[in-house]
């Protein structure tokens, strides 16, 4: 696992470690060599510069260049510098280093251009000389360097209205979760980050990489059975939406992410729909009006008799008896259940506190809107600090809450994981259905560990959808072919 942090968390480690452990000009230095350290220097260098300690570390920068004989020139967006800027800047006058203010047109016939612009505090809207040499600089055709974000990408939340698209970006210290999260992965071609001694003092969150998963994953050991790997049911489906329940099971996410056996809980008039698709799996028929589930307490206790967890929610839609199956199950189920789609729509619209009061762990598995009707946060204000509000969503319900996005984030209100695999591919429908089969089926593998079981699953799931992009394209993958590739998802995390 890779460290990530948020802006408050960096900010005040970093002052506790420039007035306790290291001073902050040596700091600067640090980041600056960090920086000179993972670039392939070359040609003409510019150091584009704003005015507080990120402006800082690329004059400590253009100093280190300068003394192993690059060309290298400072661009000045604004005339004030802090006071360790100072220091270093003076350095840079003294060596003979060129500056000059930012003019248009100032960026030309530049191989490397290093943005110095804004740190990871900013906020707010970028507009005059810095909106036109951002853009000027996403318009050249040089090699384009980040120091420790790319400016304008805010640090918390990876959202921007305008920022500098990198090549490669050089976090200092920690990543941010702005590195990850968001449109980050848009506008940042390659990350690396450079330890230079911050001492954190919150628990930062975690990025999840594939030695993670393979040691999380439980080995399957040959005296055993399929009773050994958990039973799993799947309630969902409904006349209008049979393929959610197909995509869950019969692309074998579940089967093949090691669950014993699946078990099929879906009306009895799509049955026919499903029942050509199973080969390994059960199906249990259920009552229905109109095509949709109708509650039967003695159908829905046999549905899940025996099971190490539930999977809710796929294709239900919202015209059956969705709240008292929902209901029923938070309050006699003793196993993980997991709750998606439909299932979440449902949710939003009881009393919330039926999660606190849960016989079973519960799983929710929401995307930015379906979190809005959760929550009752707008989009957009979730958008702008996307992990503070699904830990506290997590944490003041006792739920283990996945919020889908560019990148994963799982917490269950302490911890928080973050997992960065998947493709653009997957924005279409039917991926959280395959998610859904994935984590039911680890969840009943892994009983008191269903917060790795979720991180894994979402990684698996990322995995395999790059997988399928790889074999198709981000434009015509489905979430079919995504499902396909679970196997080989899995296949090569085991293997490496």
């Amino acid at each position: 696992m890779k460290e990530v942090v948020s802006f408050e968390n960096m900010k005040k480690s970093d002052e506790y470690t420039c007035n306790n452990l290291i001073p902050s000009r040596e700091l600067m230095y640090r980041a600056a060599l960090g920086i000179y350290k993972n670039v392939s220097w070359h040609g003409k260098i510019a150091i584009v510069c704003g005015s507080g300690n990120n402006a800082a570390d690329g004059y400590a920068l253009a100093s280190i260049l300068n003394k192993n004989g690059y060309d290298v020139s400072i661009i000045l967006l604004f005339d004030k510098l802090s006071n360790d800027g100072k220091y270093y800047f003076d350095i840079c006058k003294e060596q003979g280093v060129s500056y000059l203010s930012y003019r248009e047109g100032a960026l030309n016939n530049y191989d490397i251009i290093v943005d110095c612009i804004f740190g990871i505090g900013f906020k707010g809207q970028i507009d005059g000389i810095a909106k036109a040499c951002i853009e000027e600089i996403n318009s050249t055709r040089a090699y384009i360097v980040c120091a420790d974000i790319n400016s304008g990408l805010l640090a918390n939340s990876g959202i921007c209205d305008l920022c500098v698209i990198s090549d490669l970006t050089v976090s200092i210290g920690s990543y941010k979760s702005g590195h990850i999260l968001g449109m980050a992965k848009d506008k940042i071609k390659s990350l690396v980050n450079c330890d230079i001694g911050i001492k954190l003092l919150d628990k930062p969150f975690m990025l999840i990489e594939q030695s993670d998963v393979k040691e999380a994953l439980p080995k399957r050991e040959h005296f055993s059975h399929k009773g050994t790997y958990g039973y799993v049911t799947l309630i969902g489906g409904s006349y209008e939406y049979s393929g959610a329940l197909k995509l869950a099971n019969l692309s074998a996410s579940a089967v093949r992410s090691g669950a014993g056996v699946v078990r099929l809980a879906t009306p009895k008039s799509i049955g026919y729909a499903v029942m050509p698709y199973i080969l390994e799996s059960t199906l249990y028929p259920l009552s229905e009006a109109d095509g949709a589930i109708k509650f039967d307490e003695n159908e829905i206790q046999g549905a899940i008799n025996s099971t190490k967890s539930v999977g809710i929610g796929m294709g239900m839609g919202q015209r059956g008896d969705n709240e008292e199956v929902i209901t029923y199950l938070l309050k006699n189920y003793s196993g993980t259940l997991v709750i998606d789609a439909d299932g979440l729509n449902t949710l939003s619209k009881m009393e919330l506190s039926l999660l606190n009061d849960a016989k079973c762990k519960v799983v929710l598995t929401p995307h930015l809107k379906e979190f809005e009707r959760l929550s009752g946060i707008p989009v957009d204000e979730i958008l702008h600090d996307p992990i503070y509000y699904a830990k506290d969503f997590a944490k003041k319900y006792g739920v283990i809450l996945l919020l889908k996005g560019t990148s994963t984030i799982i917490t269950d209100g302490e911890d928080v994981r973050i997992t960065n695999t998947g493709c653009q591919g997957m924005a279409s429908g039917g991926s959280g259905d395959v998610l859904l089969g994935i984590i039911s089926a680890l969840c009943a593998q892994m009983q008191g560990r269903e917060l790795e079981a979720v991180w894994a699953s979402a990684y698996i799931n990322g995995r395999a959808g790059e997988i399928a992009s790889r074999q198709l394209c981000d434009i015509s993958m489905s979430a079919g072919d995504t499902a396909m590739c679970v196997a080989l998802s899995i296949k090569e995390i085991v293997e490496s």
